[in-house]
């Protein structure tokens, strides 16, 4: 066991100890008073040893010192520092958790010192009880006590004991929900303990005036006081007010809102408090009442010795060795039980560290599950959250149909192009999920820079509208028209800056510039600025503001809302694009947000659906037979209103089955097919029909997402595949491709 490590067993020293005061009871020399005082400054210098020890967490360290103390004093039977033992164990004990023994040591302290009238030492007893009794919430015993504590110092004069009084005195207001009388308790104190350098109190105090200005809402104020108990707990080794400390930043950050600091805060709370000491615990208090207890029972076998050896001095030789030999079985047998409590004590600590390591085996299985789960219901929730949006989108373009004024056509494309940034978002939160697989993909498709900033500048405009803030485009004409690249990631990326910057700007200026840096035949490298003369950021807060959920300050989460997690989207969507985001900032005078991105200069060879769009004749669609197979009525609706509205018969079912049956009993000219319905899926459906009709085109309709799925549609007999919430060019060309098709065949 690893207390026993360096030094003599503790079963041996009894034996040796109790041999020497056989010997010595049998010699004619006495101790003398000098030896006797070399004794009291002995058991003195253990018992403030373990006092430092408590302190510092130390609780090996000062059990051992309070076994050395209480061996001395049971050994001098000297009363007064029986006592004195018994406070610092009663502090022991309190530190374990084991406030009923704290309790015991203390209170048979407080008879002793009573039956001595012994005022000084047990005022300093009187306050031991106090924050004994208040953890035992015994708060109208601990009031009277510690009063009766404040009293004695008073008559007595003993001033560097009031200011522990008045930290029990708050810590007692505290515990009963009574924040403003503690502080009070706190200010009162806090001069004397500085006066007499009481660093341990101190901290002690700072902690809980924070922990109380934190139930008062006084949370910078909290956070303040905390930075000064934290200080001294570190400069002092205070390994207990480190860890409080560090509990009361989890939640002073957790108010704040701060919730990826306040869980750094609290891993390192659970990284102290999980600490061997704290492990073992147990097996300390268990290790302390073992052998104190043996201590007396060998000071009761000392006693015994003593009177039978005085009884029988005039014994022969022969009878003493008797005696002795009897010391000697007695002592060897306590030596047996000893060994044997410690057989169990070992016992005991190995079945908990199994439980311990049982425990950490089963939450790493439940993360495990826990990590499986997320992945499953991120891909269940895409398809939820894509499915509305397709009403969202389906009815943008309904009422862009209906000849709407220049205001509600502009309103409208915002909403279109919004619809779409939603579309991109969702997909974001599965690319970030897929980041920590390594699974994320960036699209290589063809798109007008100039045309998509101007967009996403329109989608924004009433933002800065509200805000009285002007937004000013500076792009380079000698930028290609046509890039290829990932549009709705630039996009996003450009949202949450120029979001930003409008969001913490009021009544200013936003500037948006970019221009090339380097262009070579099929290549550009642009600069990409968004600058704002807003609030700023500071220099201590540039350095975490990219992490997930964080902000500048609690106040500006409040004042200006959001999660803190779009720079960090930013920062790792750049990441994944070979780039990174430069920030230049100054309290008070604004921001400015720097990155550069390459694309491939490209002439659009692929499907440009809003240029087909022009050329797809309606006419060849007057009259055709389509069947919707929706579950959800709103997507319903919608679908047969764009149909009908573009002269196209339209028939609708609500699932796979009845889907199959309409198709035996008419005859349709194309089917829209959705893939996740009640009953069987539309993949089933579509397999069933093509039994026995293959040319009817089939077309899915579907909101799932076909990185890894195109190969299984075809191959199930779709036709093409349309995703939702779609754009109505690639709707309506994809449809005049597959009738035609099907009318040149036929």
């Amino acid at each position: 066991m690893r207390y026993f490590r360096g030094k003599m067993p503790t079963q041996i020293k009894y034996f040796i100890i109790t041999l020497l005061l056989i010997c010595y009871f049998h010699s004619p020399a006495q101790t003398s008073e000098l030896e006797n005082n070399q004794i009291k400054d002995s058991i003195q210098n253990y018992l403030s040893n373990a006092s430092r020890s408590i302190e510092q967490t130390k609780l090996e360290l000062a059990l051992s010192n309070i076994i050395n103390a209480k061996e001395l004093a049971l050994q001098e039977r000297d009363r007064t520092y029986i006592a004195k033992t018994n406070m610092v164990l009663a502090k022991l004990y309190r530190e374990l958790g084991d406030i009923k023994k704290a309790e015991q040591q203390i209170l048979e302290a407080i008879a002793i010192q009573n039956d001595q009238k012994d005022e000084i030492t047990l005022a300093c007893s009187y306050t031991i009880y106090g924050s004994v009794a208040t953890k035992l919430k015994k708060y109208k015993t601990a009031l009277k006590i510690l009063e009766a504590a404040l009293a004695l110092t008073q008559k007595n004069k003993i001033k560097n004991q009031e200011g522990p009084i008045q930290l029990n005195l708050g810590l007692l207001a505290l515990a009963q929900n009574q924040p403003e009388l503690a502080i009070r308790h706190f200010n009162d104190g806090l001069p004397i303990i500085n006066s007499f350098k009481q660093n341990y109190f101190k901290a002690k105090l700072l902690t809980n005036k924070a922990r109380a200005e934190l139930l008062l809402d006084e949370t910078d104020q909290a956070k303040e006081t905390n930075d000064l108990a934290m200080k001294i707990g570190k400069e002092m080794g205070y390994a207990e007010i480190r860890s409080e400390c560090y509990e009361l930043y989890s939640r002073i950050y957790e108010k704040k809102e701060n919730y990826l600091t306040s869980l750094d805060n609290l891993r390192a709370h659970e990284k102290i408090k999980d600490s061997l000491f704290n492990i073992n615990k147990e097996i300390i208090a268990q290790e302390a009442s073992a052998k104190l207890n043996l201590n007396e029972n060998n000071v009761l076998i000392e006693e015994l010795t003593e009177e039978n050896i005085q009884q029988q001095k005039s014994l022969k030789l022969g009878r003493l060795t008797t005696i002795l030999s009897i010391a000697l079985i007695t002592i060897l047998s306590l030596l047996t039980l000893s060994l044997y409590k410690n057989n169990n004590l070992r016992a005991r600590a190995n079945e908990l560290l199994q439980n311990k390591n049982t425990e950490l085996i089963l939450a790493k299985e439940n993360a495990e599950r826990a990590s499986e789960a997320k992945v499953q219901f991120l891909s269940t929730i895409t398809h939820e959250l894509r499915t509305p949006l397709y009403a969202v989108t389906g009815l943008t373009h309904l009422l862009l149909e209906e000849s709407p004024t220049p205001n509600q056509k502009e309103h409208l494309n915002s909403l279109k192009f919004s619809g779409e940034y939603l579309l991109s978002l969702i997909n974001n939160i599965l690319d970030l999920n897929k980041l920590e697989a390594n699974k994320v993909e960036l699209e290589n498709t063809s798109f007008n820079l100039k045309k998509r900033i101007n967009d996403v500048l329109i989608a924004l405009s009433k933002s800065a509208k509200d805000r009285n803030n002007k937004l000013h485009y500076q792009f380079d004409e000698s930028i290609p028209s046509k890039l290829k690249g990932d549009p709705l990631k630039v996009s996003q990326i450009l949202i949450n800056l120029i979001g930003n910057s409008i969001k913490f700007t009021q009544n200013g200026d936003i500037w948006i510039r970019v221009k090339p840096i380097n262009k070579t035949e099929n290549k550009v490298l642009l600069s990409f600025e968004i600058e704002d003369n807003g609030v700023g950021i500071s220099e201590k807060k540039q350095l975490s503001i990219f992490e997930n959920f964080t902000q500048g300050s609690v106040q500006i989460n409040r004042k200006f809302g959001g999660t803190g997690l779009g720079l960090s989207i930013v920062k790792n969507l750049l990441s994944l694009m070979d780039s990174e985001i430069k920030l230049e900032s100054e309290l008070g005078k604004g921001s400015k947000f720097l990155f550069t991105l390459k694309f491939d200069i490209f002439e659009d060879k692929t499907t440009n659906y809003e240029e087909e769009a022009k050329k797809i004749d309606f006419n060849v669609m007057v009259d055709k037979h389509v069947l919707v197979v929706e579950d959800n009525k709103i997507n319903q609706i919608i679908t047969r209103k764009i149909l009908e509205k573009n002269k196209i018969k339209c028939d609708v079912a609500d699932n796979g089955d009845i889907a199959i049956s309409k198709t035996k009993q008419n005859n349709f000219d194309l089917i829209l097919m959705d893939i996740h319905m009640p009953g069987i899926s539309g993949i089933e459906a579509t397999k069933q029909i093509r039994e026995f009709n293959k040319e009817i085109p089939i077309i899915a309709l579907t909101a799932v997402t076909l990185d890894d799925n195109l190969d299984e549609f075809y191959e199930n007999g779709f036709n093409d595949i349309i995703p939702k919430p779609y754009k109505t060019e690639e709707f309506f060309t994809k449809l005049h491709k597959a009738l035609i098709k099907k009318q040149t065949t036929a």
